[in-house]
């Protein structure tokens, strides 16, 4: 063989070798979702005229815009997603086992500000009116609230700060007036009032689950009452959503309520099928929420009917 033939060999085989690995790189990017930027694509923000309603789109796994039965996909890959003020929150499987994934935090253009690894599924995400504060669910072990065998982290970040509480867990907690120390305790679906320190969320503990209420600053929880599960406040802080279990059936566990904070009254959503979501308040009369592969809304006071709102689709929340 010629030296011109061999060095055209030799520049043959490097040059599909760069190009297998350069496909190797692109494939291990898009399982990531796309490598280390989790923004949108083009001109995809949080942005925009009056009020908008974004989902997450279930066929692309994009959050997207929803416009009447249309919807733009443009946004960053998300299996948990969640916005208000000047910030999103995008929670983001990883490929692989044990299950992983990542807390992302993006401000209004969708650009990725902080990324937060993460053991477990991604089960719940919220964000305060402000932006300003946190919290994100996962799964540590199990995939469902209808199992007793599930475990579960739940964590709050607050930005002003950059302080994690990796674990609720440390709160203190008081249940029916005494403090509770068992190791059994576990937090999910939290969600904040407008002052960006108290909060509410469900624990489960001895067996049962309650709504509690806590304080960041005083670094406490307590016990406000019993079969209470992934709370959300009304945007004026009147009302509480949440799902309450009202039958064995592990099928249709659950009924989604709305509770008056002031005289404890509680009503049921006309919905009666069983929904396992942490609904979202579309204003102070409308709650939206997934079931079984699409949004829907409900009148927070038990009248009207459910109705679908976005065909193909979770995690609904309205940016204003």
């Amino acid at each position: 063989m010629t030296r011109g033939r061999l060095w055209a060999l030799v520049l043959a085989v490097l040059l599909l070798g760069c190009g297998a690995a350069g496909y190797t790189l692109r494939a291990a990017q898009r399982a990531d979702g796309g490598g280390a930027v989790a923004g949108g694509e083009g001109a995809f923000t949080l942005d925009g005229p009056g009020e908008r309603l974004f989902v997450r789109d279930t066929a692309t796994g994009r959050v997207a815009l929803a416009r009447g039965r249309n919807r733009v996909a443009g946004g960053p890959v998300c299996d948990r997603f969640h916005a208000a003020g000047p910030t999103a929150l995008c929670l983001r499987r990883r490929p692989g086992v044990p299950a992983r994934a990542y807390a992302i935090v993006l401000d209004r253009e969708l650009r990725e500000i902080r990324r937060i690894a993460l053991p477990g599924i991604p089960n719940r995400a919220r964000v305060s009116a402000s932006g300003q504060v946190l919290s994100w669910t996962m799964f540590a072990t199990g995939d469902s609230y209808a199992s007793s065998a599930f475990s579960t982290r739940t964590s709050i970040l607050d930005l002003r700060t950059g302080y994690l509480i990796k674990n609720m867990e440390q709160i203190p907690l008081t249940i029916d007036g005494r403090r509770h120390h068992a190791p059994d305790v576990n937090y999910w679906g939290v969600t904040f009032a407008r002052d960006d320190n108290r909060f509410y969320a469900t624990v489960s503990a001895k067996g049962r689950t309650h709504l509690v209420e806590g304080d960041l600053r005083a670094w406490s929880a307590r016990a406000l009452r019993p079969n209470a599960e992934c709370p959300s406040l009304s945007p004026d802080g009147a009302r509480i959503a949440f799902k309450k279990k009202v039958s064995d059936d592990p099928a249709t566990p659950w009924r989604l309520y709305v509770l008056e904070l002031r005289t404890g009254r509680e009503r049921p959503l006309a919905d009666r099928r069983s929904i396992d979501d942490q609904a979202a308040w579309l204003d102070d009369r409308t709650l939206a929420y997934g079931h079984a592969g699409d949004v829907w809304t409900s009148p927070a006071d038990g009248s009207g009917a459910p109705r679908v709102l976005v065909r193909g689709a979770s995690s609904p929340v309205l940016v204003r």
